[in-house]
């Protein structure tokens, strides 16, 4: 237990940052879902009783933009309703869709969810849809730093859901097994290393690296590097963007961007899918990590529930950051609170809201809620009063990682269409349809019209 606590209090210094939230075809920290589903359910159950903490006839939903747990948190549910005796829905957000135009489809046809699992950049964009949340009982046990991004117009919007993180996931036997070498991660410490041991493991009779061709990975997340490491926090983060809109930064200027893309140039030689590099899917970079056909993949904890039922008996995952080569500066990775869990005021009873925050009470408090939110959903959780941690390798790597202060925070502040327009443009340059500085010009005029 002293451990543990040990842990977060190193997490308290490391999350006065802040920090992510986006998703797609395969998962997230910060992005899509990996179900197809695109279910359009109702949220008007007007039936209550006077106990509405413990009343059977209350049903309330929650959308999911993590598709990669949507199994996990239909269990969830279940567990929830045995407890309480509350109805919890699970709505998965479809393929491609981003939570932004889910949450507005569902609101524009009469079915906001009760729940809604949001991107932080959207939070602004519902403020009137959403319930003020302030005096709740989890506030004191929040990691600090944790719900600033949610605190809009003096009204707490939302809870934080997940800590999560993303960089080089790599497959220690399938590297071992290629270079007939013990790999330490830590021995890679620039561009140069990096390369060398890519040379190596294709030497072996593997591909060093799948990419996996999403908009919100490409994006969303490995774009959000660069704005992390010269920006540092979250006015940090907003400085760097006032700046790209007035056009006083140019990406050309931007040494980090620089730095980032030349990294991206060596991934992209060294791809797996280099012959077809927009063939790639979530679940396909996934299989190839899992397996070792691939030896690395840049993606996110949350990919655990993938690898993990692929990869056997082979449990030696954990993650490399992308190579910076800045001076003066150890790589990291990025990491911290993703996704935020807003509550319905607009279209769901007072009964429905009472449920809804009993279930947010209900994980944090409650031990079947801890072990749904940590062990079923392997989910890294924000709040310090809980003393689980996940056990798997990729969100263990991710908690070395913070204890170590080798993280950099989430870019939790980029505009709502971000990884969809940014995603295309990074899409193309993937494919070879443009050159660098053509890529560049293309992420200049988006961030122009953002004026």
């Amino acid at each position: 237990m002293k451990k543990v606590v040990s842990l977060f209090l190193v997490l308290v210094m490391v999350f006065s940052l802040v920090a992510c939230g986006n998703s797609d075809d395969g998962a997230s920290g910060e992005t899509g879902s990996s179900t197809t589903e695109d279910a359009t359910e109702t949220n008007t159950d007007d039936s209550s009783t006077e106990d509405t903490s413990t009343s059977s006839d209350v049903k309330i939903t929650f959308l999911n933009t993590k598709g990669e747990i949507q199994a996990q948190l239909e269990d969830v549910a279940k567990v929830f309703q045995a407890d309480t005796g509350i109805e919890l829905e699970i709505i998965p957000t479809g393929a491609g869709t981003s939570p932004f135009e889910k949450m507005s489809a569902l609101y524009a046809s009469g079915n906001a969810p009760t729940i809604s699992m949001m991107d932080a950049g959207d939070l602004e964009k519902f403020e009137d849809k959403m319930l003020d949340l302030t005096g709740e009982k989890w506030i004191d046990d929040a990691m600090p730093g944790s719900l600033d991004v949610a605190r809009i117009n003096d009204k707490l919007l939302a809870f934080p859901f997940a800590v999560e993180g993303f960089g080089l996931i790599y497959n220690k036997t399938a590297i071992e097994s290629a270079t007939g070498q013990t790999f330490d991660p830590d021995v890679i410490q620039s561009r140069e290393d990096l390369e060398t041991l890519f040379q190596d493991i294709e030497a072996g009779g593997i591909a060093p690296i799948v990419i996996s061709p999403l908009d919100w990975s490409l994006g969303a997340h490995y774009t959000q590097i660069a704005f992390s490491q010269r920006g540092g926090n979250i006015a940090g983060h907003n400085e760097i963007m006032d700046k790209l809109k007035t056009g006083d930064l140019t990406f050309s200027e931007f040494d980090a961007f620089n730095s980032l893309m030349d990294t991206f140039d060596i991934l992209a030689r060294y791809n797996m899918d280099k012959s077809d590099p927009l063939s790639g899917t979530y679940d396909t970079g996934a299989e190839a990590v899992a397996t070792g056909s691939a030896a690395f993949w840049f993606m996110g904890n949350w990919a655990w529930p993938q690898i993990n039922e692929m990869s056997g008996d082979n449990k030696e995952f954990g993650f490399l950051p992308v190579p910076l080569d800045m001076e003066g500066e150890d790589n990291k990775i990025s990491a911290g609170p993703t996704k935020y869990v807003a509550l319905d005021q607009e279209q769901s009873t007072p009964e429905q809201q009472e449920a809804a925050k009993q279930f947010l009470n209900w994980i944090v408090y409650e031990e079947n809620g801890q072990k749904g939110l940590v062990e079923t959903c392997s989910i890294i959780p924000a709040f310090l009063n809980i003393d689980k941690t996940p056990d798997d390798a990729l969100a263990k790597s991710v908690l070395d990682y913070m204890s170590e202060g080798r993280t950099y925070a989430m870019v939790l502040t980029f505009p709502a269409d971000y990884w969809a327009e940014v995603g295309a443009s990074f899409q193309k340059h993937l494919a070879g349809l443009t050159t660098r500085e053509e890529f560049y010009e293309e992420m200049e005029n988006y961030w122009e019209i953002q004026q």
